[in-house]
């Protein structure tokens, strides 16, 4: 697979998320389009639209601290507005759209920054819920806010209280608890999205084991279980939860169908790499694992199975594929990002 099929499969729209588009009234605006799934969310949107010659605009909101990312939206019809987000002249002046898709937070360099990380993830959302007060805003958030649950379970739901270990996850919930505050206050529509991983073949969970199987470094088995989905996938559901925007807010966990072992997903790199995988430590009885089944009943199951991401992930590996080099951490049981 080459770059440019990657992109196509990752913003490949479903019929679901065509019909949902459809039926959008107003523009959407991406704040946060520069990271690792505001771009691809971004083209996705974009080529629904622009395949449906529908009359709504989508605006990508970052510091756009890579040129490239804000070339490529520019190249994809995408509006682009750069700025820090934290400067509050910045921010109230950005158009009051219809519709936001909240793709903001830090969690890599929290440990040791705790101050930006707090700004970044609780303060920030005050600002922006009330500059937002009558849009539409799905708020991208994480299983991290879970606590460790077993591993013979079927993974936290959407009912299990929060529970988030480290300041990353603590400045995660304090996010969610902000937006539910100015929901309530000024009945502002708002659908929390918990997800945990997406991945693209240039990162998340796969990518982490398959290089690590391939270059024969050893795996750490303490984090032993893990649930993930392909970032289309992902990306389509968050598109789509802005028909479910609720007063007061709705949960909506993210992630695959699967509750998988760690220790099997690298000894299937080892098949298809020739390669045997280098182990330490032992698995846990609990693990962060995240229960999506409400979000399946709604929009349907991932397009792509782990199966075909493993194969994919390994295909591009081999090919030497690029990475964007920000390993997810999912081995982590003390929160310390």
């Amino acid at each position: 697979m080459d770059e440019k099929q990657r992109w196509d499969i990752l913003t490949k729209p479903t019929p679901g998320l065509i019909e949902a588009v459809r039926n959008l009234k107003g523009d959407v605006m991406i704040l946060g389009a520069g990271g690792k799934m505001g771009p691809s969310l971004a083209i996705l949107l974009q080529r629904v639209i622009h395949e449906n010659n529908l009359s709504i605009k989508v605006i990508g909101v970052s510091r756009f601290s890579d040129q490239n990312i804000q070339d490529q939206l520019i190249e994809n019809n995408i509006e682009i507005l750069a700025g820090d987000l934290l400067d509050d002249q910045f921010l109230t002046r950005l158009p009051k759209v219809k519709n936001i898709i909240y793709m903001v937070g830090q969690k890599f360099g929290t440990y040791g920054n705790q101050g930006q990380t707090w700004a970044m993830n609780a303060y920030l959302p005050g600002r922006v819920a009330s500059t937002f007060s009558r849009a539409n805003i799905v708020v991208f958030s994480t299983g991290n806010i879970y606590p460790f649950v077993p591993i013979d379970g079927n993974g936290a739901d959407e009912s299990t209280h929060p529970d988030p270990v480290g300041e990353y996850a603590q400045s995660c919930l304090g996010r969610e608890r902000i937006f539910e505050y100015f929901c309530k206050k000024n009945r502002t529509p708002i659908l929390i999205y918990r997800l945990n991983y997406a991945l693209d073949l240039t990162y998340g969970v796969l990518n982490d084991l398959a290089r690590m199987v391939f270059e024969e470094k050893p795996i750490d088995l303490s984090m032993g279980y893990v649930n993930m989905i392909w970032q289309g996938d992902a990306n389509n559901y968050a598109i789509r939860c802005l028909h479910h925007c609720t007063v007061p807010a709705s949960f909506l966990n993210i992630t695959g169908t699967e509750i998988l072992s760690v220790k099997l997903l690298a000894n299937r790199f080892g098949e298809l790499f020739s390669k045997k995988p280098v182990f330490t430590g032992t698995s846990s009885p609990s693990a962060l694992l995240n229960n999506a089944r409400k979000a399946h009943r709604l929009f349907g199951k991932p397009s792509i199975s782990s199966e075909q991401m493993i194969q994919w992930t390994a295909e591009w590996i081999q090919s030497g594929g690029a990475s964007i080099n920000k390993p997810t951490h999912f081995q982590e049981r003390k929160g310390k990002f």
